[in-house]
């Protein structure tokens, strides 16, 4: 489990179905076996060496992120799994993407700060709610608008530096991961034999035992 508060950013050595990264403080303690997001992908080290760590990428993760996009010399976000001790700074990020999304635009704003917007996949479009938490590229980041098919955030200047967000242009896609607990409730819906714009009443409730 991730928070999805980026520790560093990475360098793409070679691409393919085998991913090599450049990094240096996330390989502090990372041993082979062990998970680590990359741009919000989990995926496990296979392999570590001269501050290399390099990782295998399966069908499923090439079609459904943007890793199959990655060129060498091409930066990336990283950040190692949670310590049972740490804060969850960000929100709970699984590092398993829903689907890409493509950057609109980038725009800035004052005092360093940066407006972005996503055009956002129809199929992922129903667990995003204004003010509701989304994993960007691993980056957790919150809804400030909903227009159509399209997302806003705000990003503030640290951000910005600490993350590949200023390496994207429009047009580019980044991988979008929704929060987890709109899945688990709309599951649990389905299993109660809800129509997706029925109305949950206390009788209803009730009735389910609740």
């Amino acid at each position: 489990m991730f928070s999805g508060i980026i520790e560093e950013l990475g360098t793409v050595e070679s691409a393919g179905v085998r991913l090599a990264i450049r990094a240096r403080e996330v390989l502090s303690d990372l041993a082979p076996g062990a998970s680590i997001a990359v741009n919000g992908v989990c995926l496990t080290a296979v392999g570590i060496q001269d501050s290399v760590f390099s990782a295998d990428l399966s069908p499923e993760t090439l079609e459904r992120t943007n890793l199959g996009d990655l060129k060498p010399r091409d930066r990336v976000n990283l950040e190692r799994p949670l310590a049972p001790t740490g804060r969850l700074s960000g929100h709970i990020v699984q590092g398993h993407v829903d689907g890409t999304g493509v950057l609109v635009s980038l725009d800035a704003l004052r005092d360093g700060n940066w407006w972005l917007k996503v055009c956002v996949p129809t199929e992922l479009q129903r667990y995003l709610v204004f003010k509701g938490s989304i994993a960007i590229d691993g980056i957790s980041l919150t809804i400030a608008s909903l227009e159509g098919d399209e997302l806003g955030v705000a990003i503030i200047p640290h951000t910005y530096a600490q993350t590949t967000l200023s390496t994207h242009r429009p047009g580019d896609r980044v991988n979008l991961e929704c929060d987890m607990i709109a899945k688990h409730v709309e599951k649990l819906l389905q299993a109660m034999d809800l129509e997706p714009k029925s109305r949950l009443t206390m009788e209803r409730l009730r009735e389910e035992g609740f």
